[in-house]
This record gives structure tokens, sequence and C-alpha cells, in this order.
């Protein structure tokens, strides 16, 4: 019996020092997997940055070969020479054959039809379906005739600049890149802009608004959702997901054509498989919440989602099949089992319910956390849908953003009272800022180099800050309709008035207002 039991012990003991070490063995090789993801990705950064100067230095050199570019006039091109995958080329030939097909497509479709009343002294066009009136310069109006033939001009125009920002009505829409540039979109140009060296590149694939951005976990690849549009003819324009390369502008994909309703507001990739999924919500009245797998363009499962609008979505960092999606009066849990999607609603219980559930991060360990409409920021524990902490009036009025730094800590975005914040592991406030009225209230977040962050407002301003209290803009624009634009005859300088009652004046080589003055209408 003594000998039984002194074998049972040891091989106890073995076996407890087996569980250790095959512990050890996997936490040791999560390590080197991390390191080794970690590695991988600053390579694709060095190389997508390798790449686009490259194509700027082949575009100064064909430009100096025909005569030389403007000397203050820099720009990037807007698509370079990338070697397909392997395995891949005749795919890679595919869709660049359709996206060429699409470009001349569009650029038939935007062909205009007009009248004229020179009595009046204006100019009737129809771009795409919707009526845009155009005056006639008073000097120009007596000999003025739409029925004049004139030949087209031999120079072709080509987007160097975009000025402004879609902040007064799209979240979640600016991110840092590897490359150094920050993207996001304004009309339907989706921007990339690199601070640094004051270049914009510019991806030109959709036909209507863009409303929704994401960018892949591989740092290079970008998602953009459009809405619907008109064509020439008024025939509608189908709202659909691209899915692009963001160092050769080229599509990859195009998800959804046909199958969403009004306008594609929230796209998001998933994190934990590697950004193999693709969520996306339509604005239709059920608000219809889809996932694909965007490299075979087929959708996986689809679900309605809410009556109410969806201001954000989100895939959870660790697990590919859990989706977060909040707006007004919820935040709902999903989980995708096989082509099925199934809701947890988020209990508030003693809480304050909010009316809109404005935005969602999540913490280094898995938790959500919100921000709504009421100042508060709720946390929900990894994998429940019960608030587990709450930080009460964080901000006055709502909170548009929240970003979880790279370190851990937290910034968040006020509307009413336009600060930023910046808070703790224990959600303890650190520091804050104020961004000024001129700018407006804080719409989006993103970490840009080590204590800095770019700012978005729904005043159609980017702002590059860090704490405690430096504010730069960098991208300034109109808040509403475009109604008139003029160009200094001698001086590089223009000027632009909107709906907004604001006249700007801009600088074609800084690229920002020289002067702005609001003008009351009566």
């Amino acid at each position: 019996q003594g000998i039984i039991t002194y074998i049972v012990e040891y091989y106890d003991t073995v076996s407890a020092s087996s569980n250790m070490d095959m512990e050890d063995r996997v936490s040791h090789m999560e390590q080197r997997l991390q390191l080794q993801e970690d590695e991988i990705q600053l390579l694709k950064a060095a190389l997508a940055d390798a790449l686009r100067r490259l194509g700027y230095c082949e575009e100064q050199s064909q430009g100096r070969q025909v005569g030389g570019a403007h000397p203050t006039r820099r720009s990037l091109p807007a698509s370079a020479t990338v070697a397909p995958t392997k395995g891949q080329g005749s795919l890679h030939d595919e869709r660049l054959t359709m996206v060429r097909r699409e470009m001349a497509a569009e650029s038939r479709s935007r062909t205009t039809s007009s009248s004229s009343s020179s009595e009046d002294g204006y100019v009737r066009m129809f771009l795409r379906g919707r009526p845009v009136t155009m005056y006639i310069p008073d000097q120009q109006r007596e000999s003025y005739s739409i029925d004049q033939k004139v030949a087209l001009p031999e120079r072709k125009l080509k987007l160097q600049w975009v000025y402004g920002y879609r902040g007064r009505d799209c979240r979640s829409n600016l991110y840092l890149l590897p490359t150094g540039e920050i993207v996001y979109f304004n009309a339907s140009v989706v921007v990339l802009y690199n601070t640094e060296e004051q270049q914009q590149r510019h991806y030109l694939g959709h036909n209507d608004d863009v409303k929704c951005l994401s960018v892949h976990p591989d740092m290079v690849t970008i998602a953009t959702g459009q809405v619907a549009g008109n064509s020439k003819d008024g025939k509608l324009l189908a709202p659909h997901v691209r899915v692009w390369d963001s160092v050769s502008l080229n599509t990859l994909h195009v998800i959804g054509m046909g199958v969403f309703d009004r306008a594609v507001t929230c796209v998001t990739f998933s994190k934990s498989n590697g950004g193999s999924f693709l969520c996306a919500v339509d604005d239709a009245n059920d608000h219809i919440l889809s996932v694909w797998n965007w490299q075979k363009e087929k959708q996986l499962a689809d679900v309605k989602c809410s009556n109410d609008s969806v201001l954000g979505a989100a895939f959870h960092p660790m697990d590919s099949n859990l989706i977060v999606t909040c707006g007004k009066s919820h935040i709902n849990f999903w989980t995708m089992e096989g082509s099925s999607l199934t809701k947890k609603q988020g209990l508030f219980d003693k809480h304050e319910k909010p009316k809109y559930v404005l935005c969602v991060a999540f913490a280094e360990n898995g938790d959500a956390i919100t921000g709504d409409s009421s100042g508060n920021i709720y946390v929900w524990a990894k994998g429940g849908n019960r608030i587990s902490q709450v930080v009460s009036g964080a901000h006055e009025g709502g909170i548009f953003s929240l970003c979880v730094l790279k370190d851990g800590t937290m910034v968040s975005g006020g509307g009413k009272d336009r600060r930023v914040v910046l808070w703790g592991h224990n959600y303890r406030k650190q520091s804050e800022m104020e961004v000024g009225d001129l700018y407006g209230p804080v719409r989006a977040l993103a970490e840009g180099k080590p204590g800095e962050l770019f700012v978005g407002t729904t005043k159609n301003a980017i702002i590059r800050a860090s704490f405690p209290d430096s504010l730069t803009p960098i991208v300034q624009g109109h808040t509403d309709e475009l109604w008139g634009l003029d160009v200094h005859p001698s001086m590089e300088q223009f000027v632009t008035c909107a709906q907004d009652k604001q006249v700007h004046l801009w600088d074609t080589k800084s690229h920002q207002p020289l002067w702005s003055k609001t003008i009351e209408v009566q």
C-alpha cells in the first residue's frame, strides 16, 4: 500500500510539473507570435511607405520630362505599380480591368444636361439628376450662348487637393496609417494626407458620398462604404462597400452591390482572425447588420439590427464571432454562429439609460467601453452584457468618441463641452484640454505619434493635439453646402462661400484659410 501511494504521489508531481512546463511553453509561444506579428506589421508599413515615395519620385521624374510641374504644387500619384500576390495575377488583372471600366462608366455618367435663361443671367445644369444653378458673369451675359460649340481643352484636370473633412454627420472616420498619412473622407473622395510632407493622395473609386471607413489590422487594406447615388439620367447608383489598397489605391473588392438599400453607415473589419470578416450596417428602415468574407465577396450572415438609428459597430478584438453595435437607446452584443446572428441586449439595470449610446471602444483586457449622450462612460465586462464600472459625468453633454491608446490609457471627446480628456488605466482623469468653438465639438479621435492625437470635429476640421493644451488645426472646411468659388487673377488664392454663411479666403500653398468672415443674410 505504501509503494502504491508513493507511485501515485510521484505521478501527480510529474503531471503538475508537466502542466507547468506546457503553460510556460504556450505563454512563450504566444509572446513570440506577438513579436513576429509586430515585426510583420512594421515591415508592411516600411514597404508601403517605400512604394509611396517611389511612386512620387517616378511622377516627379515624368513631370520634368514633359516640361516640369508647378514648383509649389506637389502631388502624389493616384496609383502605383504593385506586384500581384503569387497565384493571383489573373485576379489582379481582372479587378484592375473592372475598376477601369467602372471609372470610364462613371466619367460618362458625369456628363451634364443644361438649359439657360440669358434674361435672368443663369445656366441651370442637371448634374447626375440634381439641379445646379450657375450664374453668368456680368461681362459675358450679353454674348453668352449655351448652344455655342467649343473644342475641348487639350489639358485635363487632375485632383490636387481636398479641403475639409466630413465630421458634421459621420463617426469613426479618422485614422493614422503606418506611412505617416492620416486617412479620412470628404464627399466621394477618400483622402490620404501626409501632414509632415504636406502631400495628399486620393482614392477616387466611389461615385457618391462616402459615409464610413475602417482600416484592416494589416494597416494597409481599407474599406469604405457609400450612399445611394444618381446617374445622369436619374437612375439609382447602388450603395456598396469598396475594399482597396492604401499603397497602390487599387480597388480589391466591391461588396454588397445590389444588397444594401439607402447607404452603408457603419463598416468594420474583424481583428482576432487576421481581419477575414467585414461587418456592415445598412441605413434601411430595419438597419440590416451583415457579415461578409470580403476576400470571397460572400455574405456569411445578416439580421435586422434595430428599428432605431445605429451609430457604431465593432468586432470584439479577441473574438471574431462577437460584434457590438450601439445607437439610439441601445447597445447590443451579437454572436455569430454559422449563418445566424443572435443578440444580447445591454442591460443598464439601476444605471441611467441614455437616449443614445454614441460610441464604443475596447480595453486591453477585452472589456467594452461606451460613451453616451448623457456624458457617462460605461464599462461592460468582457463577454457579458452588464455594466461593471461607471464614470458618471465624464463630459457635459454627449461623448462622441473614445480611443484606447497603445499604452492602455484612454481618450474621450465631448460634444457640448468640446473637451478632450485623458483617462488612466483605472478610469481616473489625468489631463484635459478644450477645443475652441471655432472648430466645434469633438467628432473623432485617432492616436498619432507618441504623445500626439488627431481630433476630427463637427465643424469639419482636423486638429493635431497633445496634452496639456497644444492644438494646431491642419484641415479646415465649410460646414454646409458650398455655393460659390472664385480664383484670384494673379495671386495663389481663392475665395469660397457656403450655406453656413461663411466666406473663406484660401492660400493654395499652405491650404489654410487666410481669413474668414460670417455674413448674416437677412
